[in-house]
């Protein structure tokens, strides 16, 4: 897939973005996503879960071309349903991690993403189903078998420190190779180090044709923050995280509101008649 020439691109996370808190996206959304694609602007995910959760999503929106998964980690060809790339963690670094995090604030929580479009969401005993939006299948482990096969991720979470307490922890003990990301409520995560959004969203305007400068990309929490620099216009949802907002070219009403749908309605408008490229100023 290839964008028409001059069409500008938007690039939206899904959870607290372009999904509403009940995980839909709504008709004003949808139809304000057809109009941009009738004007050859091209819609990129952009999204932290894996592919294998986002099945729902891309068929609810007709979605076509390339996704931004896993965080920057996965580039997924959602026509031909292949993995163009991913990144796996080194279980020897991630296992020093943990030993070294645990010595430093006590007991985690955890859990782990394998690797694939077969990705599971291994759970070790007392790590809680609330918060966490993934949407692969869940199992239950056992701590020591959370790295018996590939893995993509690590979910972290502590009884007694907040998320940005957490990853501020993780961050002073993350060796080389690994990197921390505070995604959304409750869902600090162990990646592998050299993948972020904006690097997935990168790779993907290039195989587009596309340039950051023609990029309007929308995100609601801190591992959006890369994505949002990236971008020729950034936009930061109302409910989004502090830290997202302070980079952010524009706050966007929150993702109840349909603010994704409200700020591209106005960028749509604002375009003379016979233009074919989405743009910022």
């Amino acid at each position: 897939m290839r964008r028409a020439a001059g069409a500008g691109v938007v690039a939206t996370d899904l959870d607290g973005t372009l999904l509403r808190s009940d995980l839909t996206v709504s008709a004003a959304t949808r139809g304000m996503l057809r109009r941009l694609a009738m004007r050859g602007v091209l819609h990129v995910i952009v999204t932290g879960r894996p592919a294998s959760g986002c099945g729902s999503f891309f068929r609810t929106l007709g979605y076509r071309g390339f996704a931004v998964c896993g965080q920057g980690a996965q580039i997924y060809d959602v026509d031909r349903g292949v993995l163009l790339s991913q990144a796996e963690l080194d279980p020897d670094a991630a296992r020093e991690f943990l030993a070294r995090l645990v010595r430093r604030v006590g007991r985690l929580r955890l859990a782990v993403v394998t690797s694939g479009l077969g990705s599971e969401f291994l759970v070790a005993p007392g790590f809680s189903r609330g918060g966490e939006r993934e949407q692969a299948s869940f199992r239950l482990v056992g701590e020591e078998c959370l790295f018996s096969d590939p893995v993509d991720k690590v979910l972290l979470r502590h009884d007694g420190l907040s998320d940005g307490e957490l990853a501020a922890e993780a961050r002073l003990v993350c060796g080389p190779g690994l990197t921390v990301t505070h995604a959304g409520p409750r869902i600090v995560e162990l990646l592998p180090a050299g993948f972020d959004k904006a690097t997935g969203l990168s790779r993907v305007c290039e195989m587009l044709g596309a340039g950051p400068r023609e990029v309007v990309a929308f995100g609601d929490m801190p591992n959006d923050i890369p994505m949002l620099r990236w971008a020729g216009h950034g936009v930061a949802m109302a409910n989004g995280h502090p830290d997202l907002k302070a980079v952010a070219d524009e706050i966007a009403p929150a993702n109840d509101e349909d603010g994704v749908a409200v700020v591209l309605g106005r960028l749509l408008g604002a375009m003379p008649p016979a233009a074919d490229a989405l743009r910022t100023t």
